[in-house]
């Protein structure tokens, strides 16, 4: 079998569910989120793009409903025994057969949590869902339990964190080898990309940012490439990954010289995520990151050129995103623990002066102060 975890780890995984279900008085839980199949179970596919779902009871008994293309898939790679397959055809209802499999599970009438918040069900195939569910059994949103299990990492999970992030360091080190004037962002994506496959790694759950001159402005991928000129600024977001674990980075490098405001706004980013890398400890919150990172901002006059965000939990995910819900933002009460695998990113972004500055890393959170990933510290990058 295609495991990546021992059968006891994932054991202890559906224990710790099995009792987050008894204290929500649920009968079963509809998992519908691939990472939330993945962490349960090991099961590993794109499938999701189509109607899938796993059947957890309250006893621990599992059952995912598939398409036969997953059939395999599903066998070879989670410990998963028991697999119904939906078939395709013209009118096919899968959310009906749904209904079907969890009637065959005496579920009629019973408390069942439903994962809602997740690209792996489609506004469509909720509602379809509904439909199926609405004088069938008492349905709540249970979109938050997985999650929130998936936000402290086992150990077996922090070295598939650490070994991304050996990964992410390896890219960078790919990149700048190439980053220089007249250097095309095609041969630096390739590069970077490149070094995560070859050191063992996988596809990530988002594409990699690449940006220069004005397009180093934007927070997201997008396609098209440039070459780089004399005096340039190139924005990088990338991720290693292993086994689905994401220790994303981001960082803005510059050729030739460093300008009064590309100076200010990394003094300002750096300024922040040191300050961050203090809260990032037991006892502060998500929310306090957050409020700790917008004051250095506001200190160094940069307020309008932020964004409302400055990180978030990383972990195993799949497209379209490789961010966990949990983000750090104004007002966010989610208390900060030990085994936590956090990124946080400095994102300035001046649209008056055409000057962009970024700076992120990820970081284990311990019982005192964080552990920073990545062998790069936080300095300016000029090629």
């Amino acid at each position: 079998m295609g495991l990546h975890f021992d059968r006891a780890e994932f054991d202890a995984r559906r224990d710790r569910l099995l009792i987050e279900m008894a204290e929500r008085k649920l009968d079963a839980i509809l998992l519908f989120a691939q990472e939330s199949m993945y962490w349960l179970t090991g099961y590993d596919t794109f499938g999701f793009c189509f109607f899938q779902c796993l059947v957890v009871k309250s006893n621990g008994e599992m059952v995912l409903l598939t398409r036969s293309a997953d059939l395999r898939q599903a066998r070879h790679t989670s410990i998963i025994e028991n697999i119904v397959l939906w078939n395709d055809r013209h009118g096919a209802n899968p959310a009906a057969d749904l209904r079907n499999l969890l009637n065959d599970l005496d579920l009629l009438g019973m408390r069942i949590g439903v994962e809602y918040d997740t690209h792996g069900l489609t506004g469509r195939n909720a509602r379809a869902l509904d439909e199926q569910l609405q004088t069938f059994a008492k349905v709540e949103d249970a979109s938050s339990i997985v999650p929130k299990l998936r936000l402290v990492k086992s150990p077996a999970e922090i070295e598939k964190v650490v070994r991304a992030a050996e990964l992410s360091d390896e890219a960078f080190d790919a990149g700048l080898k190439v980053i220089k004037a007249g250097a095309d962002e095609a041969a630096i994506l390739a590069a970077m990309q490149g070094a995560v496959f070859a050191g063992g790694g996988d596809y990530p759950a988002n594409g990699f940012i690449i940006g220069s001159g004005p397009d180093a402005l934007l927070c997201r991928y997008k396609a098209g490439r440039r070459k780089l000129t004399k005096n340039d600024q190139l924005t990088l977001e990338w991720a290693g990954v292993y086994h689905h674990y994401h220790a994303p980075m981001m960082q803005t490098v510059l050729t030739g010289k460093v300008s009064k405001a590309h100076q200010e706004l990394y003094e300002g980013a750096a300024a922040a995520l040191a300050a961050v890398e203090k809260v990032l400890t037991p006892g502060n919150t998500f929310g306090d990151v957050f409020e700790t990172h917008a004051k250095v901002m506001e200190a160094h006059g940069l307020t309008k050129h932020r964004l409302n965000a400055c990180g978030y939990s990383v972990g195993a995910r799949f497209a379209p995103s490789w961010m966990e819900p949990q983000m750090f933002y104004s007002g966010n009460p989610e208390p900060i623990g030990p085994d936590m695998t956090l990124f946080a990113h400095m994102i300035i972004m001046d649209s008056e002066q055409g000057c962009a500055m970024t700076l992120g890393r990820t970081y284990l959170t311990t019982t005192g102060e964080p552990r920073r990933l990545s062998r790069y510290g936080l300095d300016l990058i000029v090629k």
